[in-house]
């Protein structure tokens, strides 16, 4: 209902309805941005390419900067040009040998780049080094990949991810996707609701971020 008053006001304001709809769109989007977060950022992506750009400049000018190559590579990741990614982590291992964080990375890059075979026991290596590395998340990339030859074997590893408790609503709205793509839709289910539990329990400055992944999660629970 104040959607409509909001838009009946805009209307009367601009007089034109199309012209109305817009502003009413820019409004929701900038209070998604601002306190929930369902909506993809439209800056992020153009912040990203920005700074794609400079540190290809930055490691062409000092080719022995480890931290920009790095950098460059997790930032094409994002962007999922897996290939070039895969290049650049292949030329920093020597630096980062001991690092959950990269080895989770290349073998990423590798599965997503048709060498599963390495990449697998890449991703295996980086949570034998640190089972709770980001969040957990390689447990629910490899479950992802498994899925589509092995269920029983997706359906352990995501077991496995269930015995770290990870504190990210994400990797569990993750989790419950993949759940419900394998028919188990009561685990899904608590999978879900387990987002919504951990959010409540979050300190206030961590909420801002998890925010838009507890709504999914409560809304996947309830339809």
């Amino acid at each position: 209902m104040s959607k409509i008053f909001i838009f009946s006001i805009l209307w009367w304001l601009l007089g034109n309805p199309f012209l109305a709809l817009i502003v009413l769109l820019v409004i929701i989007y900038v209070l998604d941005r601002r306190f929930v977060g369902m909506f993809p950022s439209v800056v992020k992506p153009l912040r990203r390419m920005s700074r794609i750009r400079a540190l290809r400049r930055q490691v062409a000018n000092s080719p022995s900067d480890m931290s920009s190559r790095y950098e460059l590579a997790r930032l094409l990741l994002e962007r999922r040009h897996y290939s070039e990614a895969r290049r650049w982590l292949e030329q920093i291992g020597h630096a980062y040998e001991e690092s959950a964080e990269y080895w989770d990375d290349l073998g990423t890059a590798l599965l997503h780049t048709g060498d599963a075979a390495t990449g697998e026991p890449y991703m295996l290596k980086a949570l034998e080094l640190n089972p709770r590395v980001k969040y957990g998340e390689p447990y629910l990339r490899l479950a992802s990949y498994y899925a589509r030859q092995d269920g029983q074997k997706a359906i352990d590893v995501l077991e496995r991810f269930r015995d770290i408790q990870s504190s990210s609503c994400r990797a569990y709205y993750m989790l419950g996707q993949l759940d419900r793509s394998l028919g188990r839709e009561q685990e899904a289910k608590a999978s879900f609701q387990e987002a919504v539990t951990i959010y409540r329990s979050l300190p206030k400055y961590k909420k801002r971020s998890e925010r838009g992944w507890a709504i999914r999660s409560w809304l996947r629970s309830l339809f």
